[in-house]
């Protein structure tokens, strides 16, 4: 890749997991009531046509990564698994209170924090709550994000044996001096042991995270990283950038100085390398930082045009509505987004109280939801158009204006009515869709709120 457009477009920019991204949400607008309105209008559109998603944030861990960004707490007390997930039940029991039928589950990840800090037993206490309110769809996609050092075989059985098929493994780098600067030490044998043991048991996609622009990070370690995990041949894996926000997440990535990371042109090559030679393995690369091979379920999304990306990421089913249950989840209704409180004590009184925890929100207007149906064409089918005039936004000729350079640059084709990223510009696609972010362009930040795009 050249470094001039390295240098060029090397900017902070959001990942887009949401349209409009969390920091320009309009919170004056936004209150509980016109968000339950809004997720029971989607719940009646869509529950026998999609069924919903959930997203359960455990967020326990028993030591700090410092690499991650997730909102956590870390502490080797295990008492505080119980009372917590007797809130989580009792928040989705208020849901289902607000909906005239038991909701069909389309999709429910438990992400974290680290899911596996609890024990299985605790966990089928959890998922028996979880389904006794509602009914698991025939096509439904269960999954879990499990630690390699920590996920047992009773974990894998446990959750295989509610239909759960697909697991993601978090591996970062097999580098131990990578490993020990972000605090996560994890043998491959560990690894190699989790992903064998999730097949063995039923698992019919296994996920590996690697992370590329991590400290002390060099070509070499990403190379042998990929070469590893080439040995695994995991269904799918996520290759993405380290997102350095330490103003945002406090000390947890301060355990390196800023001096110990790969620049941006040393990121990139990082990236290109691994990129290579995972597709040189027989992965396809899905929308942004994603490959798959030609059996997982990812890749039948593109081929089936259900790719779709929310707040858990890129999924293989699309539906409408989304509820995020645990302290500093998000959900979404299509119409709005509510996000619950983010300390532990605070959401388990809040439901003690009777009360959803939700402290902040957005609603969208007409152009936002016009808006994010572009953005997500751009992160899902790399393009997108507005042949019709419900495509069409006030801002979209200033929009055009914008990506004319990116078309200069080979980052981009388009004529009046159509807009597709090329090959070249794959690296760039958040820079592009922030072209079409009206919400950032007319109020630009005055301090670093995202990660950089490189």
């Amino acid at each position: 890749m050249e470094s001039n457009l390295i240098s060029k477009y090397n900017v902070p920019g959001p990942r887009y997991t949401s349209y409009p991204t969390v920091p320009y949400w309009d919170e004056s607008r936004f209150t509980l009531k016109k968000w339950q309105k809004g997720l029971q209008k989607s719940f009646r559109e869509s529950n026998h046509s999609e069924g919903i998603s959930i997203y359960i944030h455990l967020p326990f861990c028993e030591s700090l990564c410092t690499f991650c960004g997730c909102n956590k707490r870390v502490t080797k007390n295990h008492s505080v698994e119980i009372p917590y997930l007797e809130s989580v039940l009792n928040e989705w029991k208020m849901y289902c209170k607000l909906f005239s039928e038991k909701p069909f589950i389309k999709e429910l990840h438990l992400g974290g924090g680290t899911p596996t800090f609890f024990s299985a037993r605790n966990l089928e206490l959890l998922l028996n709550g979880i389904f006794e309110n509602s009914r698991k769809a025939a096509d439904a996609e269960l999954s879990f994000e499990g630690h390699p050092n920590n996920t047992s075989s009773e974990h894998l059985r446990l959750f295989s044996s509610f239909g759960f098929s697909r697991v993601s493994y978090g591996v970062q780098d097999y580098n131990e001096k990578v490993q020990k600067a972000i605090h996560r030490v994890q043998p491959f044998e560990n690894v190699k042991k989790v992903t064998e043991a999730a097949r063995e048991t039923g698992f019919n996609s296994v996920g590996h995270d690697i992370i590329f622009g991590l400290p002390f990070q060099t070509k070499e370690h990403i190379i042998r990283t990929v070469e590893r995990t080439k040995a695994l041949m995991p269904d799918r894996i996520a290759f993405y950038s380290y997102a350095h926000v330490p103003w945002v997440k406090g000390n947890g990535q301060r355990g390196f100085k800023d001096e110990d990371l790969p620049t941006a042109e040393q990121k990139r090559e990082q990236y290109e390398t691994g990129k290579q030679m995972l597709l040189d393995a027989g992965y396809v690369e899905i929308g942004m930082d994603h490959f798959a091979l030609k059996t997982d379920s990812l890749f039948e999304a593109i081929e089936n045009r259900t790719l779709h990306r929310n707040f858990m990421g890129y999924t293989s089913s699309k539906t409408q509505a989304m509820i995020g249950l645990g302290v500093s989840a998000i959900s979404d209704s299509w119409y709005g987004f509510a996000q619950n409180v983010k300390g532990v004590e605070e959401y388990q009184n809040s439901v003690a109280n009777n009360n959803l925890p939700v402290y902040r929100g957005h609603i969208l207007n007409d152009e936002d939801l016009i808006i994010r149906k572009h953005i997500l064409n751009l992160m899902c089918k790399l393009k997108t158009s507005w042949y019709t005039g419900n495509q069409f936004f006030q801002g979209l000729p200033d929009t055009l204006i914008r990506l004319k350079e990116m078309q200069n640059d080979g980052l981009v084709e388009m004529d009046t009515n159509f807009l597709k990223i090329t090959e070249k510009g794959k690296p760039f696609v958040r820079n592009i869709c922030m072209a079409f972010d009206m919400r950032l362009q007319r109020s630009k930040p005055e301090t670093q709120l995202f990660s950089m795009t490189i």
